[in-house]
């Protein structure tokens, strides 16, 4: 995908080789005969004294008791978990390295369909947390929510647990299920839900004509098609003689940056800057520009909604129109999903997932920082969603209206 580069949630593939784990064999004896020879010329370890790694290698290999639940790692498996333990070291939920197994997994997530629950998740303040539940998906008809906290699955505690770890627990064969613990912000005992696995196709898009003639587009997902079918959406919305807009971004987790690029180039003139991709000292950062369709006049009334569960893709196309004062924002706080992944091939059968860069508004607040506080805050509470009501939505509508 190319914003992350997933913001469920989004990767362009490099090539390229983790310089760290090279290091780690020069000077060493034969027990290393099994590691793949490529990782022995490694010069970003000139400076670190790498003996007690070494020393507890050799101290497992000679002390190590194996019991009848544990197994003996192979050579290769022992370079796998010290290099997930190097890229954890930086203390970024979204940099992660993939063994065999794991990386491909992440490709089939990739992919665009696949068996599991349909909720985005990410780390938050450092717990495993829901980014959004995916409308019409097993999650969201469970009652699922933006921004529940991960206890356990099933009898596994997700304390602790990477994202790409709990969806390796998570996903599964269609038709099977899978118990989630949830801590709900406002709730004093923890929420158990049973969740039956299904093939999760990501929704995009949908339409409808409030009263008062006021055009309303919900939007899921940023995918590949997202482009045309917000096209559509806005020669609806230009037919319908309304001129009146509400962009519906609640629970939208991202997808791709061309996407949201496309989107803003209907409201934006010519080389206007969206989004900036901020690679701090590595390099000169990237400045993504509106196309300038710029179809829309100042008489837009337009007002954009978004909540916990609007991340990535969204939070980039809600700052830059909030920015250039052409929407104002009704709802809750965004997630603040602003960071950049890559998706680097290590060998053939494993990947590095590496934070590359962060995005920035057009006024260069950063997204990873500060999220998108609304100009209108509105709670939408449990209640309100068993009685159907919407006051963030009314929110809108009395907005656009007044």
């Amino acid at each position: 995908m190319n914003n992350e580069r997933y913001t469920q949630i989004l990767i362009s593939i490099l090539i390229a080789v983790v310089l760290f784990t090279t290091g780690f064999y020069a000077g060493k004896k034969e027990s290393k005969e099994n590691i793949p020879a490529y990782f022995l010329n490694a010069s970003s370890t000139d400076n670190v004294d790498m003996a007690p790694f070494w020393k507890v290698w050799e101290i497992l290999d000679e002390k190590f008791s194996q019991a009848s639940s544990t197994t003996v790692p192979e050579n290769t498996e022992k370079l796998w978990g010290s290099i997930e333990g190097l890229a954890s070291s930086y203390g970024d939920p979204y940099t992660v390295f993939f063994p065999p197994v794991e990386s491909k997994v992440f490709e089939e997530e990739i992919s665009g369909s696949f068996g599991g629950v349909g909720m985005e998740i990410a780390i938050q303040d450092g717990i495993l947390t829901v980014v959004a539940p995916l409308k019409g998906t097993p999650a969201d008809k469970a009652g699922v929510l933006a921004g529940d906290k991960i206890l356990m699955i099933g009898d596994i505690s997700a304390l602790n647990m990477s994202a790409d770890e709990a969806v390796k627990i998570i996903r599964g064969e269609p038709g099977t299920s899978v118990d989630v613990t949830f801590a709900r912000k406002g709730m004093k005992d923890p929420l158990v839900k049973t969740l039956v696995r299904a093939n999760i196709n990501i929704p995009t898009i949908n339409t409808k004509l409030l009263p008062n003639n006021i055009f309303v587009i919900e939007l899921y997902s940023f995918s590949a098609t997202s482009p045309n079918l917000f096209r559509s959406a806005l020669r609806e919305f230009i037919e319908s003689g309304s001129d009146k807009l509400i962009l519906d971004l609640r629970n939208n987790p991202g997808g791709y940056l061309e996407a949201a690029l496309d989107m803003a180039s209907w409201f934006l003139p010519t080389g206007k800057v969206v989004v900036t991709e901020d690679f701090g000292e590595k390099r000169d950062s990237r400045i993504y520009r509106s196309k300038g369709y710029d179809i829309f006049t100042d008489k837009l009334k337009f007002a954009i909604l978004v909540n916990e569960g609007s991340a990535s893709a969204s939070e980039i196309l809600a700052g830059a129109l909030r920015e250039y004062n052409k929407a104002i924002l009704i709802g809750n706080k965004t997630f603040g999903k602003g960071s950049v992944q890559e998706l680097v091939p290590i060998t053939s059968e494993t990947s590095l997932k590496v934070t590359v860069a962060h995005w920035l508004t057009p006024l260069g607040n950063s997204i990873s920082n500060n999220s998108l506080i609304p100009d209108i805050e509105v709670k939408l509470t449990e209640e309100n969603t068993k009685n159907g009501a919407d006051p963030q939505l009314q929110a809108a509508v009395d907005y656009l209206v007044n």
